[in-house]
């Protein structure tokens, strides 16, 4: 088993240090500021450390940009990127964390923040274990996105020119550092807009159109039973698959569904609602090869460690489903973080202190 020379309260408290910060997503500012000071702190000078302009790309409020870092190369080799996420979901806002044995939790009020805080302070625990024991290690690029859990906007429109030409990606975004993520699914946004007729329910109910019936099918038993409903209603929703093409098949049977339903509810003058179906792609699927040298490279990390890969497909969306298509083959691994985006989240301190050291060994991996 190889041996890492990661200081273990430093790490821990870096993780407990990025945890007490709140930054929920499109507000990240002051978890960037903290990621920022803390890499300055380990001795990443002030100079190789800056946030782009993805905010203002992006067609939500954002504060701030990505925060992105440059590293040269203390030996020969292809330049490699280092990626997490800094902002979390809305649940954790208000966040108290607290040690309870070897997991970190809340008071169960809030989410906790571990995804991914967890990244955030392993890739900044690998920087200062590089440093402080003069690790050999190729250039390295270190990108860490925001509003990643509203769509994954930062690195959906961040500039691949920004990565530094990396040749592949360690993404730190889930749970145990021996399974790698090496693809997830694509998602298909859609919406409809269904304007109905109102009428007075009192005079003449039959003259209405009611757009919550043409919109929900559980209210198909009240339209059948003959109630009547709203004139106005707006419903989202989501398909996702591995297969591009067959999420867009999914959305097809959403939309000829509210059609059929347009078409089934009418008013006593045989006039029907008025639908307005929308979609759009929000991230493609990808899938990385099991042969391909991103995910041979990290199972080699993983092995080192005295650990046996697992290689596995996310059902949901990554960072990496957008670095990839930016032209870097990414494969992430897990530091910790469990059941993530509920009140019962927490953090499993012994697998974070494993996805630490595996960020070490892949950065300084030949």
């Amino acid at each position: 088993m190889k041996d890492v020379p990661l200081d273990v309260s430093t790490a821990e408290a870096h993780l407990m240090n990025f945890l007490t910060v709140e930054g929920i997503t499109g507000e990240e500012r002051a978890i960037g500021e903290a990621v920022a000071a803390a890499l300055q702190r380990v001795g990443v000078p002030a100079a190789a450390v800056r946030f782009d302009n993805v905010h203002t790309k992006i067609p939500l409020p954002t504060q701030t940009g990505n925060l992105i870092v440059e590293l040269p190369g203390t030996r020969k080799g292809d330049r490699l990127l280092f990626s997490s996420h800094l902002d979390t979901v809305a649940l954790c806002a208000g966040a108290k964390p607290m040690r309870r044995g070897d997991r970190i939790v809340t008071d169960g009020s809030t989410a906790l923040g571990g995804d991914a805080r967890t990244g955030c302070a392993v890739i900044v625990s690998m920087v200062e274990t590089l440093l402080k024991h003069k690790l050999p290690h190729p250039p390295l690029t270190l990108l860490f996105t925001v509003r990643e859990e509203s769509g994954l906007h930062g690195a959906r429109e961040l500039d691949p020119k920004d990565l530094g030409g990396a040749r592949m990606c360690f993404n730190v975004d889930t749970t145990h550092a021996n399974m790698l993520l090496i693809g997830a699914v694509g998602q298909e946004n859609w919406e409809v807009e269904i304007k109905g007729k109102a009428s007075h329910a009192g005079v003449a109910p039959e003259k209405g159109i009611s757009a919550t019936l043409v919109g929900s099918i559980a209210l198909a038993e009240a339209h059948r039973a003959g109630w009547f409903g709203t004139d106005y209603v707006h419903i989202t929703g989501e398909a996702r698959s591995h297969d591009a093409a067959f999420a867009s098949k999914i959305v097809a049977g959403y939309r000829d569904a509210f059609m059929q339903a347009r078409d089934a509810v009418k008013n006593s003058d045989g006039e029907m609602a008025e639908v307005t179906f929308d979609s759009k792609p929000s991230y493609p699927p990808f899938h990385l090869d099991e042969k391909s040298p991103a995910v041979q490279f990290a199972q080699r990390a993983v092995e080192s460690l005295g650990m046996t890969p697992e290689v596995i497909r996310s059902n949901g969306g990554l960072d990496a489903n957008w670095l990839f298509q930016h032209g870097v083959p990414t494969v992430t691994f897990g530091s910790g973080q469990a059941e993530v985006h509920t009140v019962n989240e927490y953090v499993d301190v012994p697998e974070y202190l494993k996805g630490c050291r595996l960020a070490v060994v892949l950065a300084t991996q030949e």
